[in-house]
C-alpha cells in the first residue's frame, strides 16, 4: 500500500532552512532534501539513504529542531514493509 502522506508547510520551511544551513551535517541536508522534494508530491516516498539519515538525525541530541522536524516528515514518508 502506497504511502501518500506528503511534507506540510512548517516541515517544508524546516529542511530549507535546513539546507540553506552552513553548520548542518550532510546527514541533516539529506533527510532535509527528501522532505523538500515531497512537498505537493503524494505519491514520492522516502528512499532507504533518506530514511536511514533521518533516523540518525532524529537520534542526535546536537540537532537543530529546524533539522528534526525535516527529518521527522521524511521518516513518515518512508514506505512501510
Amino acid at each position: 500500500m502506497p504511502n501518500k502522506k506528503m511534507t506540510g508547510p512548517k516541515a517544508a520551511t524546516s529542511a530549507s532552512k535546513t539546507l540553506t544551513s552552513k553548520s548542518t551535517s550532510k546527514t541533516s541536508k539529506t533527510a532535509a532534501g527528501s522532505a523538500l522534494t515531497q512537498k505537493n508530491a503524494p505519491k514520492k516516498q522516502s528512499s532507504t539513504k533518506a530514511a536511514s539519515a533521518a533516523s540518525k538525525v532524529l537520534r542526535d541530541a546536537r540537532t537543530s529542531k529546524s533539522s528534526k522536524r525535516a527529518a521527522g516528515s521524511t521518516l513518515a514518508q518512508t514506505k512501510k514493509k
